[in-house]
């Protein structure tokens, strides 16, 4: 007989409560570590290291603003020549850009119709003389008879009055004459004063009419320094400002001029005021053409002059950074700024004398960062 055998189930075993042990430890050990680490994180922010920076002290200076404008070195007067009567240019004896002296002739016309006009004159003239010396005698022979009774008052006066009239003759005929000889005159161009030539319109052959211009001359003296100038900078600068002139090309090269004229009307096309500024005594280094300097200084005020490094910007407006010197500790402060200049700015207000402003650094701070002063006692 076969023993009935029951079958015994081995006891289950609860994994699960083997593994969540070590699962649940390195579950707290990473969130005391998140822990740890954001606390230190926090420590280090509280204890936030200050920033190197340069300062400077606040004090008043005299500003004088500098305008400076380039310009040319132009002649004081310009001469338009021409010829006073009508041809053909017979002969130019000069070019641009050549000195002349005074009375040297520059061109020639051809003078055969003067010298027509002068043969007539002087015909003329001859003419009346002879009709001159006709009634001058005509006019005593009468006087004579006059007065020993061999004619008639009626007679005489006649003869008086013929020789009024040829005497008129003469007299015409004289200034007839003396007009064709300057006329004569007239085929020759002259400088009236010693320059250089700027400009030639004519050539040699080329028929030009009485008062056309042939040649302008920069005449010799004291030159001018000439500038586009804005309507605002001439508004602003004091009345008849000293200028120092510099040559571009060799800033060596100085002289000292004063404001000559100002035109009264703004050029359309570059929307500028024509400067003049007169050199007395011009440097022989500043030829007619050099690129010069003009440079103006304003009457001097007081101002803050500080780098620009300085310069910052808070809501939108000019500011500067302002170091607390107990505290140490920073803080925008807003300005007002009159001006830049060559690496610096000219600040008006905002600032009291003996602050201390950054110079170098400010980009790195913010409002209420401690500093450290570079070049400070430590």
């Amino acid at each position: 007989m076969r023993n009935a055998t029951s079958s015994v189930s081995p006891p289950s075993v609860k994994t699960s409560s083997l593994l969540s042990f070590p699962i649940a430890s390195a579950v707290c050990a990473c969130a005391a570590a998140l822990l740890l680490a954001g606390c230190q994180k926090q420590e280090a922010a509280d204890k936030k290291l200050p920033i190197m920076v340069r300062i400077e002290t606040v004090a008043m200076a005299d500003y004088a603003p500098r305008t400076s404008l380039t310009g040319v070195i132009a002649a004081r007067t310009l001469n338009n020549l021409s010829f006073r009567v009508g041809g053909r240019i017979a002969e130019r004896l000069v070019d641009v850009g050549q000195h002349v002296d005074q009375g040297v002739v520059l061109a020639r016309i051809d003078p055969q119709e003067q010298q027509s006009d002068l043969r007539s004159a002087q015909a003329d003239l001859d003419a009346a003389r002879a009709q001159l010396t006709q009634s001058a005698a005509a006019f005593d022979r009468q006087k004579t008879l006059l007065a020993q009774g061999f004619t008639t008052r009626r007679d005489y006066d006649a003869a008086d009055q013929a020789l009024k009239v040829a005497q008129g003759s003469v007299d015409a005929a004289q200034s007839a004459f003396a007009n064709a000889q300057q006329n004569l005159s007239f085929t020759e161009l002259k400088a009236g004063a010693a320059g250089v030539i700027t400009a030639r319109q004519v050539e040699t052959g080329q028929v030009v009419q009485a008062a056309q211009t042939v040649f302008t001359v920069a005449e010799d003296g004291d030159r001018d320094a000439v500038f586009n100038v804005q309507e605002t900078l001439v508004a602003r600068t004091p009345a008849s400002p000293a200028v120092t002139i510099t040559l571009l090309s060799d800033p060596q090269v100085r002289a000292t001029g004063k404001v000559r004229e100002i035109s009264p009307a703004v050029d359309q096309a570059s929307g500028s005021i024509r400067v003049k500024v007169g050199i007395a005594g011009t440097p022989a280094g500043m030829p007619l053409g050099a690129a010069v300097i003009g440079s103006v200084s304003a009457k001097p005020a007081k101002a803050i002059l500080l780098p620009w490094q300085a310069l910052t910007s808070s809501a939108g407006k000019p500011a500067v950074w302002i170091v607390d010197p107990s505290t140490k500790a920073v803080a925008p402060t807003p300005v007002e700024v009159q001006a830049f200049d060559s690496g610096t700015v000219v600040i008006t207000g905002g600032l009291n004398e003996g602050q201390s402003v950054v110079t170098a650094g400010g980009q790195l701070l913010s409002p209420g960062q401690t500093v450290e002063i570079s070049g400070a006692a430590q």
